[in-house]
């Protein structure tokens, strides 16, 4: 490659190699599609030559925790299952991110970052908080397709929160049978088209230059109108909060869904996403007491900066083949193209070993699923059996660059890292459901994951030798809950289940000894799940509750975290224990509410050593037991009140609390607790034969100080990302149906 002259624009060079290796992917992927769509055409459809007496016994509930589904019935599935609906996903909310949906879930805490360059942090149960950039811990889906890697990476920027019908979240053991994860999943489902076929443009602007456009289409299709179209394009543009915050985002989304004459169902999703962010890094106490909106000297100094360039394919089909048997299947290709600028001081790159503070990184990625589901009987009672094989492949062209020519900072300069990384998952599983008797439930399912590394060296130099290596993690995670049906309306449910998290090819990236090469000390970590947990429903409320405890060996903690590069080590063994609860229901007839609550203790049970700040020649920092964990806060609470005088308008007013959350392993600093409030409204009309929808919303209303999330042990205690006082939007969409 070539190397760049000074006087360049200051962006990254972006390697087209697994782009081309993705397209190429596709037609494998469209002939994997006719290879099974053709035999199960001619299957017979459901129940045609099944035995009467196995289609009395199959009375079972669909629950299917590996097909990332929910019962319709949350109170038949033993585990805790959340679901937040298209409706609250949009009720006067812009539709942006996550964090406006999940937060409602009690157990779940989604940090907005107010930085577009580093995604948003989502924890679930305490996972997933040490991520300094996307998400981990956590496995995430759109329409049954991944959107996390098969090292347990994650990303919930093309999340497209406009065609959504839901989102599910499930916490706890259960989670181990999606494989390489420790805290929970997270599922988006895409909503079918109305009746008629409906055009749709909406119209968003708000504080700190946002503005967002976005437009649809929604219509029926093939005989009967039993499949759906649906296409989506997004243009949002900020100039954020902060300084250095701008970003613009360009999504769009095809969807295509439906039945085939054999009485399957298929989904194919192809969705696309464009990401230009700066990002102003987080702030020192003294910096956030005196310029809450300022960026890092750092990055204003080096102009550091993200650019994402990620374009997946999707297929799912399900077809039941008769005998109460059934097959579906799951396949996907996509790449992901990254380039980012670190505020890396230039004298640290001066060690001949370093990897530079400029990064391309082009992955393509593809994988695939089958899975078998048989419904019958055993011992006269309903019973349900399924497996199944994973097989997921990422694989990667990392480059760095020194981000200096001579004295000019913030620009590619010479290479420094060039090598070919791969990641390989390999999972079998297998789910029982049995219901004894009448009001008993129990499930059970193992998972057995295998999931390797592999890195090809190809910057060899006198000083640089070669850091080729493999590395390879496997563990076999069981599950199994039981539940009992108390009443018609309430249940009562306990779980158990041993969890396994590799490190990331992310984490695995950069050593503690500042030597080049794969991070080989790291151990994945292991943890054990317990959960106890009830749901009901009494007249106009529907509440539930969960306890929960979970310890994990070799916990995969932040060492050191400097210019945005991070370096990670193992703890010895962390406990998280809590509540979780949540109520909602009726005041009165034109009023509603909403509540979660969530305690969490989290802490270090034993003592272990860390590197302060690498290059390391020894551990010299003890962090002592009973520490808390850092990122996670005892006590988040959200609620909200809604008021809808009429059918067509609905004012809410809303509310969250946080505890103070610990910025750093040794608990020297937190961010403090905060309380904010929210206010907003919505109508809905039809005029000149158009459908209207119109919104105004005020967050933080009575503009309080917040923290919106920390960087954690970042090492030049630019530890806080601070969030907006008091803010507007508003919106505007319009509908328009195609008689």
């Amino acid at each position: 490659m070539n190397q760049p002259q000074p006087g360049r624009p200051p962006d990254l060079p972006v390697s087209s190699r697994h782009g081309r290796k993705a397209a190429r992917r596709l037609p494998l992927l469209l002939a994997l599609q006719a290879a099974l769509a053709a035999p199960l055409a001619l299957a017979a459809p459901a129940g045609q030559d099944r035995d009467p007496a196995a289609q009395a016994a199959t009375t079972l509930d669909h629950v299917v925790v590996t097909a990332t589904r929910q019962a319709d019935d949350a109170l038949v599935v033993p585990a805790a299952v959340d679901v937040v609906t298209g409706r609250d996903i949009r009720l006067a909310q812009p539709g942006i991110n996550l964090s406006e949906s999940v937060q409602r879930i009690p157990g779940v805490v989604a940090r907005d970052r107010q930085n577009h360059a580093q995604d948003q942090q989502i924890s679930i149960r305490g996972f997933g908080a040490r991520a300094t950039f996307g998400v981990r811990g956590i496995r995430m889906f759109t329409d049954g397709i991944p959107a996390t890697m098969p090292d347990g990476q994650g990303q919930v920027s093309h999340f497209l929160f406009d065609a959504a019908d839901r989102v599910e979240v499930l916490r706890g053991p259960f989670s181990a049978l999606y494989g390489n994860a420790s805290g929970g999943v997270i599922s988006l489902f895409t909503a079918d088209a109305p009746a008629d076929p409906l055009l749709r443009g909406e119209y968003i602007a708000g504080s700190d230059g946002l503005r967002r456009a976005s437009a649809s289409y929604r219509a029926p299709w093939a005989s009967g109108d039993h499949g759906s179209f649906l296409f989506d394009l997004v243009d949002l543009d900020t100039d954020g909060y902060r300084d250095h915050s701008k970003a613009s985002r360009r999504q769009g989304q095809a969807l295509l869904k439906g039945t085939l004459a054999s009485g399957g169902h298929y989904t194919l999703l192809a969705n696309a996403i464009d990401l230009k962010a700066q990002d102003p890094q987080g702030l020192s106490r003294d910096q956030l007491d005196g310029d809450r909106r300022a960026a890092s000297d750092g990055a204003l100094q080096f102009d550091t900066r993200k650019t994402v360039r990620q374009d997946q394919l999707g297929l799912n089909l399900e077809q039941p083949l008769g005998g109460g048997h059934g097959l579906a299947f799951t396949a996907y290709t996509g790449s992901r193209e990254t380039t980012q600028m670190l505020a890396i001081p230039v004298f640290v790159q001066e060690r001949p070993l370093h990897g530079g503070g400029a990064i391309d990184l082009d992955r393509g990625y593809y994988g695939g699923d089958l899975r078998w589901r048989w419904e019958g009987a055993w011992l006269d009672r309903p019973f349900s059996l399924t497996a199944g094989y994973s097989h997921e492949v990422s694989d990667e062209r990392r480059l760095g660059y020194e981000n200096f020519i001579g004295d000019t900072v913030g620009v590619v300069g010479a290479l420094r890292r060039d090598e070919d990384n791969a990641v390989t998952g390999r999972d079998v599983y297998v789910q029982a459901d049995w219901a004894p008797a009448q009001r008993w439930r129990i499930n059970v399912g193992a998972r057995h994951s295998r999931v390797g590394f592999e890195s090809d060296d190809r910057f060899v130099t006198d000083a640089n030798p070669d850091d080729s290596g493999r590395l390879e993690y496997s563990r076999t995670s069981p599950v199994a809950g039981v539940l009992f049906r108390a009443t018609p309306t309430l249940s009562v449910y306990a779980n158990a289940g041993a969890g396994f998290e590799t490190p990331t090819f992310a984490e695995l990236a950069y050593r503690s000894d500042g030597l080049s090469g794969l991070n080989d000390t790291l151990a994945p970590a292991r943890s054990r799940n317990y959960e106890f947990g009830l749901r009901g429903r009494t007249g106009a409320l529907d509440y539930s509750a969960a306890l929960f405890h979970s310890r994990t060996a070799d916990e995969l903690v932040v060492a050191a975290n400097q210019g945005g590069r991070s370096v990670y080590a193992n703890a010895e063994t962390t406990r998280r224990q809590g509540l979780e609860l949540a109520v909602s229901g009726e005041l009165a007839p034109a009023w509603r509410f909403a509540t979660a609550y969530t305690f969490l203790d989290a802490e270090y049970v034993d003592d272990f050593a860390l590197c302060g700040a690498p290059p390391c020649a020894s551990d010299d920092l003890i962090i002592e037991g009973g520490r808390n964990i850092p990122g996670l806060s005892r006590h988040f609470a959200w609620g909200q009140l809604r008021w809808s005088p009429l059918a067509d308008t609905d004012v809410m007013f809303e509310g969250r609390f946080s505890d103070r959350v610990w910025v750093d392993d040794s608990n020297t600093e937190s961010a403090p607790a905060y309380a904010s409030f929210d206010l907003a409204a919505e109508r809905r009309f039809r005029l000149g034969g158009l459908e209207w929808r119109g919104f105004a919303r005020i967050n933080n209303l009575f503009d309080r100080d917040v923290i919106g999330s920390v960087i954690v042990n970042e090492g030049n205690g630019r530890f806080y990302e601070p969030a907006p006082g008091r803010n507007w939007m508003v919106g505007l969409e319009i509908g328009y149906v195609l008689d």
